[in-house]
């Protein structure tokens, strides 16, 4: 075994220690892999020594807003991912068919391999827009490797570390509360009322109004339910300390973005300044990123989304160093299906899993969409990513031009956080 060396000074000796823990995490994914490959055996649709090349790479804009990644490979078998940023799909369109010729010709089942080569080789490295790109593909190579096995995902993962996931639904009205309700749901989440954009300072009035529209949608659901609040990042951390105060006797589940995302010390300062726990992680990418929201402890529910953070790759050690800061994981997704298939598989294979967004269960997407019952979605008994696109249905949902919207203050015409 490894040792660290006692003459060291503490910064060396801190660094050695992080290398064991990065060493480690590496080391039980290969295990895991290993595990899964021996337990599939023979009885596996591609054996381990047979040749496993991919052929192409496909991508295809789907409504409202998503883009679906095909990964087709020499056997038949193809990977689903969702390589897309909001309001981008044309750029991560591109920013995947400049990472194909890489590639194309290679095996598939290398999945952490081809992560760290294409992030590495990527002079520039990161960024929304190529974070997002290579967390599609890593979604399809893993959707490779657990049907070329012939297990799910998170069996390679180490899993199950549970039987069901819990999932929330988006809903701002009372009337939308029951709706969901009636579907099964028991975690939801809303954003704070209001009649106009949030000024920095915000009155009383609007406080009060925000605080009287949430006590409405707890009375619906009573206390037995779980209500996230998203501040969505466009409120000032002036006005999101008003609100929180305000919000406190609801107790709601946490608070999403009380500020820019972006500024981890102010809100590590909001966060200190309330019970209630601070969510963040939708506009934060890779390990690196999380690193710094849990060593500044700015949060303690991570919401990493698997289309935009490194994909199952990279989210499955950012909630592996969570677990280590005792915080847990409730990834972030108003996408499509496959990006929600990817967050399953993720849930089901770590210990620190709180909720899963979601806003399509795969109606009119998938062959057999999930199903939600008591709150919970099953887990996928399927190989890979355990779904399958239907083709027909998916005909007359083609191409998108979405765009994010563009707001501005009715009352002096400045622009407005979305």
């Amino acid at each position: 075994m490894q040792t660290v060396r006692q003459d060291l000074d503490p910064r060396s000796r801190r660094g050695a220690i992080r290398g064991l823990f990065a060493s480690a995490g590496l080391a039980a994914f290969g295990a895991a892999s290993a595990e899964a490959q021996q337990r599939a055996g023979k009885d596996a649709p591609v054996a381990a020594r047979d040749p496993l090349k991919i052929t192409k790479l496909e991508t295809f804009l789907v409504k409202p807003r998503w883009l679906f990644l095909k990964v087709h490979t020499n056997a038949g078998i193809t990977g689903l991912g969702e390589p897309i940023l909001e309001g981008r799909a044309l750029t991560c369109k591109q920013a995947v068919e400049e990472i194909a010729p890489y590639l194309v010709g290679k095996d598939p089942r290398r999945v952490v391999h081809h992560w760290q080569a294409i992030y590495r080789h990527a002079f520039y490295r990161g960024g929304p827009i190529l974070t997002s790109a290579l967390s599609g593909i890593d979604q399809a190579l893993w959707d490779i490797k657990g049907k070329a096995l012939g297990v799910p995902v998170y069996e390679l993962l180490g899993g199950p570390t549970r039987d069901r996931v819990r999932v929330y639904a988006h809903a701002g009205t009372p009337d939308a509360m029951r709706a969901a309700l009636a579907r099964g749901f028991t975690a939801f989440k809303t954003g704070p009322a209001k009649k106009r954009p949030a000024r920095y300072v915000e009155t009383p009035a609007a406080v009060k109004y925000a605080a009287e529209k949430f006590a409405e949608l707890r009375a619906t659901v009573g206390d037995e339910c779980d209500i996230g609040v998203d501040f969505h990042g466009a409120i000032s951390p002036a006005t999101a300390k008003l609100l929180i105060k305000a919000l406190e006797p609801y107790q709601p589940m946490f608070i999403e973005e009380p500020c820019q995302a972006q500024n981890h010390d102010v809100m590590a300062e909001i966060a200190r300044g309330t019970h209630l726990p601070i969510a963040t992680g939708e506009r934060v990418f890779t390990k690196w990123g999380f690193l710094e929201v849990l060593q500044k402890q700015a949060a303690r529910i991570l919401q990493p989304d698997l289309s935009h953070a490194g994909g199952i790759t990279e989210v499955r050690l950012i909630a592996g160093m969570a677990e280590a800061y005792y915080a847990s994981i409730a990834p972030h997704n108003p996408l499509g299906p496959i990006s929600l298939a990817a967050g399953v598989q993720l849930a089901a294979s770590i210990p620190n899993f709180m909720c899963q967004e979601q806003v399509s269960l795969g109606d009119g997407y998938l062959k057999k969409p999930f199903t939600v019952r008591d709150g919970y979605l099953d887990l996928p008994a399927g190989p890979g990513l355990g779904i399958e696109l239907d083709e027909n249905a998916l005909a007359d949902k083609m191409h998108h031009d979405w765009k994010n919207p563009e707001t501005y203050d009715a009352d002096d015409g400045s622009v407005v956080d979305w």
